[in-house]
């Protein structure tokens, strides 16, 4: 049984390196229940690398972390979200020639406990447990405004569409933390905006810490209640959104052109800078 006082996350000194390379190093976090909390940085900086270590995909080098109490180092994927944690991709990753409820659906395979014989035979406590699978399923996507599309494939949504299909497949694993990547990407401002009303509707309806990586500041400025920065794989500040925007090392992270190779291994080439996230945090400043 979970301690109500113990955080859902707690990374101490959590880092990887990948040959001489250390893309993430002495990296230290806590998350309480149901707290929103960001993690921003230049191109490179190392924020998708802690993703795939929290979630298994990669093993840390140094450091450990916990989720809920129980040491999570060495978990496979499967374990991490068997265990609690579950995440969204930069590139939206569904089954796109499922439904839209069946891709929620696949997400409760946890949850069904009939038997093959009971599924073969289409017996009372078979219908019993799909029909109510399918209500949760509908319920989950009532959140997004998708249950009116429950019988289209995913694959004819419109990108905006796809982006929450993809939260709501995740809230289905009945997580402790969610990790979001980058869920605004590619969406318009009025796409943003129903995503942020979905977010804060989330966290107050399910209570679920989030833990959210997003380039757009505008969207991380208002939502996240607290914001850590990395550069260069380290942590250069955290603190509340206006100490964030007020920070001159975290000002000057995004406005230098001088930046490290990529850390998260996706590029050998030198980062650009991002003006419009340094023009967001500079206006907070002032």
């Amino acid at each position: 049984m979970s301690d109500a006082t113990q955080p859902i996350l707690k990374a101490e000194h959590l880092g990887i390196t990948f040959g001489g390379l250390k893309a993430v190093s002495n990296f230290n976090m806590t998350i309480n229940k149901g707290e929103l909390i960001g993690l921003i940085g230049p191109n490179g900086a190392g924020k998708t690398t802690v993703f795939n270590l929290l979630t298994g995909v990669y093993k840390p080098t140094e450091g450990e972390f916990w989720l809920d109490g129980t040491r999570m180092n060495g978990k496979k994927t499967y374990q991490v979200v068997r265990a609690g944690i579950a995440r969204t991709f930069q590139n939206i990753r569904l089954f796109k020639q499922l439904t839209v409820e069946e891709n929620v659906l696949v997400a409760f395979d946890e949850s069904f406990t009939y038997h093959m014989g009971s599924a073969i035979f289409r017996t009372p406590g078979f219908w019993k447990q799909e029909n109510e699978m399918h209500e949760k399923a509908i319920d989950l996507l009532r959140i997004f405004n998708l249950e009116g599309l429950a019988t289209t494939q995913a694959a004819n949504l419109p990108y905006g569409q796809q982006r929450k299909l993809e939260i709501a497949r995740a809230l289905a694993t009945g997580m402790k933390l969610l990790l979001l990547d980058e869920p605004a990407a590619g969406m318009n401002p009025t796409e943003t905006e129903d995503l942020l009303h979905c977010i804060n509707t989330i966290r107050d309806r399910f209570g679920i810490a989030i833990l959210l990586i997003e380039h757009d500041m505008s969207l991380v400025m208002s939502v996240c209640q607290r914001i850590q920065v990395l550069d260069y794989g380290r942590t250069i500040a955290s603190g509340t959104p206006e100490e964030i925007a007020n920070n001159p090392q975290v000002i000057s992270a995004y406005l230098g052109s001088d930046n490290n190779d990529d850390a998260d291994g996706d590029s050998t080439t030198k980062a650009e800078p991002e003006p419009s996230i340094a023009k967001t945090l500079t206006e907070g400043a002032r």
